[in-house]
């Protein structure tokens, strides 16, 4: 019996540790960051999420009180910050997001590879440069998502610090106002710390403050870790219960 207990008892020290729960203890200090890419009025894609869905879980962070902050607001504390964030500058994302946003009192922040809005990308209808202008401020800020959406872990250090400097660059001379905030392409970024090391300098140096992965975790902060920041996976199937459960634990294997 005595070793069942133990057994119980290291196995609550894993969940609390691993999920982050000790952080409910310091909710000033959680923070959770969300991942979207599209909106559609129905779907079955993993990365489209319905519009009924999207705006069952905005009321449910409304309804719970959940601070919806921009990256630039991190430095004030709240005890249920949340950030959410949409990736590549989808045209459903400009007809859709503004005005469940305001219908919420929530902010979201969205990711621009500015190749997919000067050049497109596949069969989907992606934003302008004059849709990105346009965007209400109040609710929406603009991130950087690179330009060509490479994975960072088969190009050079020098490709992506070029490549990062264009995503910028185009910006600017469209005129668009952006947080120089990065989400690496597909949540990847080198694995080896030599690598990972002149990554880092690198993104430090052209004045980037944050970067998110996906790694399906709650984060702490303030953190030492600003380039390692994890999002949370928000499926097209997810169901509200599922939503919930994300929201506390992350994205755990089971759901």
């Amino acid at each position: 019996m005595m070793i069942l207990y133990l057994a119980l008892l290291l196995l609550a020290v894993f969940v609390i540790f691993y999920f982050r729960l000790y952080l409910f203890a310091f909710p000033t200090h959680r923070l959770i960051i969300l991942m979207y890419h599209q909106i559609e009025e129905d779907t079955c894609e993993d990365l489209t999420v319905s519009l009924k869905n999207l705006e069952q879980q905005f009321s449910y962070l409304q309804k719970e009180k959940y601070t919806a902050k921009f990256f630039s607001e991190l430095g004030t504390p709240a005890s249920k910050s949340i950030i959410l964030t949409f990736d590549d500058g989808y045209k459903n994302n400009f007809k859709y997001l503004p005005a469940l946003l305001e219908k919420y009192n929530l902010k979201a922040t969205i990711f621009i590879p500015t190749s997919f809005i000067q050049e497109g990308y596949g069969d989907y209808e992606m934003m302008t440069f004059k849709d990105l202008r346009s965007l209400p401020e109040k609710y929406i800020e603009l991130a950087l998502h690179s330009h060509s959406h490479q994975n960072f872990r088969d190009v050079s250090a020098g490709f992506i610090e070029r490549d990062l400097e264009k995503n910028m660059q185009i910006l600017e001379s469209q005129s668009i106002k952006y947080s120089k905030i990065l989400a690496y392409p597909y949540g990847k970024y080198p694995k080896k710390k030599a690598d990972k090391d002149i990554l880092f300098s690198n993104l430090k140096k052209i004045g980037i403050d944050f970067a998110v992965r996906i790694g399906n975790k709650v984060n702490y902060f303030p953190t030492r870790h600003p380039y390692e920041l994890c999002r949370v996976d928000i499926k097209g199937g997810d169901s509200l219960i599922k939503f919930k459960l994300k929201l506390i634990f992350g994205r755990l294997k089971l759901f």
